[in-house]
């Protein structure tokens, strides 16, 4: 008999946010989905508190019980942030008293310390926006991009915070499909069927950026059943659990039968009015 759920050992994370690259607005969402995997107990913000920019954090640091970390600037146009964000980092992850990471930033510089933390052999998680740069994001076990939580905030605020996209442009929405394929296949059983979680992992192991929010679903089988011509799903009840399972449909049975029957008899006709 499995334990409740209160009673089950929660997976501790510490949350690193780089005040510099984070947007004060979003931070209700941001441990939001921290939360899903794991219990923020250490909870850090990084930046030099004497700068105007700062001003949008302090109102919020005391509601979500989050620690300010000051940290000068040495020299105009470098940004000391970094360092006393990795150091503070390295010295958690020896001591041994958290289970994961959550580093908040857009910055390529912590590409490094997520593939240091991965090595050891510990989960880290990253949010940032969609201009992260992909060797950051490919080096977390799972990335978040804050475009994805901006449903429910003012949009005129975000916006407003996302305008150093590259060029003035947002990146297209991209096409799920090929991904959607590739991870059936790495998930598939010999039966032709593969487990929706299976899928999910699969896609979070392509592309720790994945997230079905980012295509215009909330949730990866409604993903999936709107590409209802590439795949079939069935239901079943696993232990009172309902399980869901997924199967590529054959491009055999999209074609219409038939079809190249019916064009059999043109040329017949035109024999018979040559002949007439």
């Amino acid at each position: 008999m499995s334990k409740p759920l209160h009673e089950k050992k929660q997976q501790r994370m510490a949350m690193l946010i780089d005040g510099d690259n984070a947007q004060p607005a979003l931070i209700v969402k941001i441990l939001a989905e921290a939360g899903k995997y794991g219990q923020t107990t250490i909870r850090r913000i990084y930046g030099d508190w004497t700068t105007p920019q700062m001003n949008g954090w302090k109102d919020c640091l005391n509601n979500h019980a989050i620690q300010p970390i000051q940290q000068f600037r040495y020299t105009v146009g470098k940004n000391a942030t970094d360092s006393a964000m990795i150091i503070d980092a390295m010295d958690l992850l020896h001591s041994h008293l958290v289970d994961g990471f959550c580093i908040v930033s857009s910055d390529s510089d912590y590409t490094r310390l997520a593939t240091r933390i991965r090595e050891a052999g510990i989960f880290v998680m990253g949010i940032g926006q969609r201009k992260t740069p992909k060797p950051f994001v490919n080096a977390c076990n799972i990335f978040i991009y804050t475009e994805n939580l901006t449903d429910d905030i003012g949009e005129k605020q975000i916006a407003a915070a996302d305008k150093t996209m590259p060029n003035g442009k947002e990146n297209p929405r991209p096409n799920p499909v090929p991904m959607l394929k590739e991870a059936f296949e790495m998930a598939v059983g010999e039966d032709g069927w593969a487990h929706l979680g299976g899928i999910g992992t699969s896609l979070r192991t392509l592309d720790p950026a994945f997230d079905p929010r980012t295509f215009g679903y909330s949730q990866l089988i409604q993903l999936i059943k709107a590409h209802k011509d590439l795949f079939t799903i069935r239901k079943e009840d696993d232990k009172g659990s309902s399980a869901v399972y997924v199967k590529r449909r054959s491009v055999a049975r999209r074609r219409k039968p038939g079809k190249e029957k019916e064009s059999a008899p043109v040329p017949i006709r035109e024999e018979r009015n040559e002949r007439s």
